[in-house]
């Protein structure tokens, strides 16, 4: 049964909510991929502070052109999702990637991130980028390193010292 007109206004506006929101927008191909599967992920994307949306891409072109953004999905193949990231630009990517990884039948098109898009291999270039986590720890390890090191090169004199005294001691007893 088609859609009214008044379904579509709805599916529109909120398209157009979840992408005046968005760090980061990525488009996933998802034909023939069952309920199930499908549901898993959404609820991983929703743990994570992301969502997923279906609609006819016709309606999505609508929402990206009313906040401004020039993009066809249209030319996407096949079924089209949105997976909105809100609270970390990288993490639709991540997740996206890892669906695909476990369902042959999911695809990722492309994605917006800072409202510019990004071809799949971009995306998938990103998606296998460590998360912000990771790279803060990495940061402070590398930023921390010449002072652990420094710390170990001093305490080694001490160390033999005491390793000396105790020798000492010992061959007096």
């Amino acid at each position: 049964m088609p859609l009214t007109k008044k379904q579509k206004q709805n599916i529109v506006s909120d398209l157009k909510q979840s992408i005046e929101k968005k760090k980061s927008i990525v488009f996933l191909g998802f034909t023939g991929v069952n309920v199930k599967e499908m549901t898993e992920f959404r609820e991983e994307l929703k743990d994570n502070g992301n969502e997923v949306k279906v609609a006819k891409k016709s309606l999505m072109k609508i929402a990206l052109e009313e906040n401004k953004i020039d993009f066809d999905p249209r030319k996407l193949e096949g079924e089209v999702a949105m997976v909105f990231g809100y609270e970390d630009e990288i993490a639709p990517s991540k997740l996206s990637y890892n669906f695909s990884k476990k369902n042959s039948n999911v695809k990722i098109l492309g994605g917006f991130l800072e409202d510019k898009f990004y071809e799949m291999g971009d995306i998938i270039k990103l998606a296998e980028l460590p998360n912000k986590e990771q790279l803060l720890s990495m940061f402070v390890r590398t930023i921390s390193a010449p002072a652990t090191n420094l710390v170990g090169v001093l305490s080694g004199n001490t160390r033999k010292l005491v390793l000396a005294l105790s020798q000492i001691r010992d061959q007096k007893a």
